[in-house]
């Protein structure tokens, strides 16, 4: 099956290489990656032609559009029948496709899959073995991923037919991956792989969920309350009923 891996970039020269490098030797020449350049002033556009491989296919932002529609606009551009997202710093270690695909081609009923993964520091020296460690563990639930999300989007893969519902984004929401993680749990199935396929990368640029303050409280609890009207919304238009696949 053909795969896609949804890549969003802004500024990312720094680690984008080996990144992009830790993918091309997992796919196949039928696999895309799918690169959107969010106006970049550094030298990414550069490493990413540098690769010449016609596996990687770039699009420009006129502007910049953030991370969120950003990686929107690649998911929808991407045509593979299992869609993995991708950040542009961190490292997919070596089995990471392999064991993915297997979990799909085994189980018809999964439509998404996610991993654990290492912390890893920008001199790639392990911070930590485990990000569920970290986290706590993932946990399936639909109401405890509103309230502390599990679904992170760079161990994520999934199987395109939850876009019939998930695209497009509604305004505002906190992030794609949680948005994917809630609407797959309400119209598909997931598989938690307990163990890292990835070296995930914590830096001082990377984009953070941290939050520290009474104002960022508030827009936890904002944040929340729209992804609920949203999924309420979702569930009113299109009444849950679980997608079928292929034997």
């Amino acid at each position: 099956m053909k795969i896609s891996i949804c890549v969003a970039v802004y500024n990312g020269e720094k680690y984008l290489h080996k990144q992009i490098d830790s993918i091309l030797t997992q796919i196949t020449v039928k696999d895309q990656i799918v690169v959107i350049n969010d106006t970049s002033t550094d030298n990414s556009m550069r490493i990413l032609e540098s690769f010449n491989d016609p596996r990687i296919n770039v699009y420009q932002n006129s502007r910049n559009l953030g991370v969120i529609a950003s990686f929107e606009k690649a998911i929808s551009i991407a045509d593979g029948e299992i869609i993995f997202l991708s950040d542009q710093d961190d490292i997919w270690i070596l089995n990471k496709v392999s064991k993915i695909l297997e979990i799909f081609n085994s189980r018809p009923s999964v439509t998404l899959v996610l991993s654990d993964a290492q912390i890893i520091d920008d001199k790639d020296s392990i911070m930590a073995d485990s990000y569920f460690n970290l986290r706590g563990k993932f946990n399936d639930s639909l109401f405890m991923n509103i309230i502390k999300n599990k679904y992170h989007g760079c161990t994520m893969a999934f199987r395109r037919e939850i876009l019939d519902f998930a695209l497009p984004f509604p305004h505002n929401i906190p992030m794609h991956d949680m948005w994917l993680g809630l609407v797959n749990s309400i119209y598909g199935k997931v598989f938690y792989i307990d163990e890292s396929l990835i070296q995930h990368r914590r830096h001082n640029s990377n984009t953070g969920r941290g939050f520290n303050n009474a104002a960022n409280l508030f827009l936890i609890i904002k944040w929340r309350f729209i992804l609920i009207k949203n999924l309420i919304l979702l569930i009113l238009k299109n009444p849950p009923k679980r997608m079928q696949h292929p034997k």
